[in-house]
């Protein structure tokens, strides 16, 4: 519990320094076809874990944003992980990625599994996870990723390795 709180500390400013940054929690869900997905299957890349629903109105104005970062960046190592806290069956989260035309990656935690390991709260909410899989920002609310601020963290993230 101390740890859980002294990480939450530790995010509460921008960008925590590498050696500072707690392990993302692992998971594995089920996507928009039923296959499993893992954040362990992104490794070595770079994760914008984002926690929406589709009737969070904050949710649904960054979503666009996410789609042009993924597709500016998702070359160099990019992925954006968006996961659906939508409760019942996935028709209503299928039908809101279609209407959107997301390419990125959906899953789905109706029971709150993967959202409960994150201490998520609020919506929206978004985690950057290092290539080495800590966590290195939280962004509590919608946030305009293609904003110079939301393309610096990125950048300072994909680049860290080249250091």
């Amino acid at each position: 519990m101390l740890l859980a709180f002294g990480a939450a500390l530790l995010l509460a400013s921008s960008l925590v320094s590498a050696e500072q940054r707690p392990a993302a929690p692992g998971f594995t869900l089920q996507n928009l076809t039923a296959a499993d997905i893992s954040l362990s299957d992104y490794r070595g890349r770079v994760v914008l874990l984002n926690f929406w629903a589709t009737w969070c109105m904050p949710c649904r104005q960054e979503m666009p944003g996410m789609e042009n970062l993924w597709k500016k960046y998702q070359g160099r190592g990019l992925v954006v992980l968006a996961v659906s806290t939508d409760e019942g069956s996935p028709a209503r989260v299928q039908s809101f990625v279609k209407r959107l035309k997301l390419g990125f990656p959906v899953a789905l935690d109706p029971d709150s599994k993967a959202s409960d390991l994150y201490q998520v709260s609020g919506l929206p909410v978004s985690f950057l996870i290092d290539q080495q899989g800590r966590i290195a920002d939280k962004i509590t609310g919608s946030e305009d990723w293609m904003s110079e601020k939301a393309i610096a963290r990125i950048e300072d993230l994909l680049t860290a390795n080249d250091k």
